[in-house]
């Protein structure tokens, strides 16, 4: 059940991330639930590292959601999104 719930939220925060970055069009899902659950991933990493310690839900949510931007950022800076 814990897989299931990570694919469904790690696609919601690649959807609204994608959309942020007006690259919607061009992801299917599979790339939103990639992007989501591996740019939450470096969001929660990056921001202890910039001094931000999420503690209410908004805040964990805008850490996954700004860590999912970066690395479509990442990605479209190596080419691999136009």
């Amino acid at each position: 059940m814990e897989i299931l719930i990570a694919l469904i939220v790690g696609g919601l925060i690649g959807w609204v991330a994608s959309i942020a970055m007006g690259t919607g069009a061009q992801m299917g899902i599979i790339a939103n639930v990639v992007v989501g659950i591996l740019g939450s991933s470096m969001g929660y990493w990056l921001a202890p590292k910039v001094g931000i310690v999420p503690t209410s839900r908004a805040g964990r949510w805008a850490v996954a959601i700004l860590g999912a931007i970066v690395l479509i950022v990442i990605l479209k800076f190596l080419g691999l999104y136009e």
